[in-house]
């Protein structure tokens, strides 16, 4: 089959590129910027989601879409609604006019576990606005869909909006994980990998207009991981907790308030340990800083 990957230059779609690449599929890559991580059989488009016409020719002749395009930060969003609402809203709509004149067979959006919250400011609204049209895209014109609500991903290919592998660069380059929070925050980490690998999984029938919920197998505990970390590294850092703004976006225990969304977590028995992620993530910046060093 034929997949566009939109997006695919970053953090989680270049992964899912890669995953629909290894299992023999033809895959084009859709973003703002070049992939670093292109891979010699996979063809990279540069172009804007919110350019109509040129999403509506790159669409043509695909099997299935992936939207990973957009705002994906939080706090970003929280700073720049507008282009929040251009990317998350309206880009969104040009790629679901785009699947559905081409009569795709299913479009598969990254969506977040904010849906289910209150919190999550304008981030959380652009992404439950963007299921309701992909919804409604549906029932009006039968474009079949499955929406994947993510939760706490880390992982190589990471930077600095992704929490992980910020205390990760803070306690390799500075020796001191600053947390904001009280550190008894809850989260469910989950490798990227594995998302990746989940997230082509859903190409099944089953999931057909379904929407997915993909999170870690676990709950842990902020000042736990920050605690790993600490150790693998010899207790040889410090660690401080900042209490966090009082009207940050971000949830404590969990990201759920009482919504009529429903959705179904699919989880793999076979998995990355989070402590074995962690050591991934700490060579890969290790390296990193080897290098700018170097470069310096």
């Amino acid at each position: 089959m034929k997949a566009i990957v939109f997006g695919g230059s970053g953090f989680i779609g270049s992964y899912v590129a890669d995953e629909l690449t290894e299992r023999g599929h033809d895959v084009t890559i859709f973003d703002i910027k070049s992939s670093k991580y292109t891979k010699k059989n996979q063809k990279m488009i540069i172009g804007d989601i919110l350019d109509e016409k040129t999403v509506k020719e790159t669409v043509k002749g695909h099997d299935y879409v992936f939207d990973f395009a957009g705002m994906s930060d939080l706090d970003g969003a929280t700073s720049d609604p507008l282009s929040t609402i251009k990317l998350n809203i309206l880009g969104t709509n040009n790629i679901l006019e785009a699947c559905t004149k081409e009569k795709v067979k299913r479009f598969v959006y990254a969506s977040t576990v904010y849906v289910y919250s209150e919190l999550g400011g304008f981030y959380r609204c652009s992404k439950q606005a963007a299921e309701s049209y992909i919804e409604e895209y549906q029932r009006k014109h039968g474009l079949d869909f499955t929406i994947l609500r993510y939760g706490t991903v880390y992982g190589p290919r990471a930077d600095e909006k992704n929490s992980v592998y910020r205390y990760l660069m803070q306690a390799l380059n500075d020796g001191k994980i600053t947390c904001k929070g009280s550190g008894e925050e809850l989260r469910e980490y989950v490798h990227v990998k594995d998302v990746a690998k989940l997230s082509v999984d859903v190409l099944s029938d089953e999931f057909s207009n379904k929407h997915v919920i993909i999170t870690g197998q676990h709950q842990t505990r902020y000042k736990d991981m920050i605690n790993t970390i600490k150790e693998m590294l010899g207790n040889k850092i410090e660690v401080e907790f900042k209490s966090p703004e009082k009207d940050s976006s971000h949830y404590n225990m969990t990201p759920y308030s009482f919504t009529p969304k429903i959705g179904k977590k699919l989880v793999s028995n076979y998995y990355i340990d989070l402590g074995q992620g962690l050591l991934e993530c700490m060579e890969e910046i290790q390296k990193k800083i080897g290098k700018e060093g170097r470069n310096a």
